[in-house]
């Protein structure tokens, strides 16, 4: 399934299904494509986001900068 990667900012904070979303870490969104992945960002976090990025078009090695690391926001169906 296609993922969408969004960063956040100093102010942006945000708590969903129990995970915190922070400029430490990046959420990852499960998504239909790049489009739907954009909608879905603006559905869980409003506007309050830095930057959302398709997997074709997010570094890994960006990584380094976010401490917590990569935390997915809406695991797959059937996912353990």
């Amino acid at each position: 399934m296609p993922k969408t990667y969004v960063t956040f900012g100093q102010d942006h904070a945000h708590r969903i299904n129990g995970k915190t979303f922070d400029c430490d870490c990046v959420a990852v969104i499960n998504c239909e494509d790049g489009s739907d992945g954009r909608n879905k960002a603006f559905e869980f976090f409003g506007g309050k986001f830095c930057f959302e990025y398709h997997e074709k078009e997010f570094n890994p090695d960006d990584l380094k900068y976010y401490r917590r690391g990569l935390i997915e926001v809406n695991p797959m169906e059937g996912a353990a």
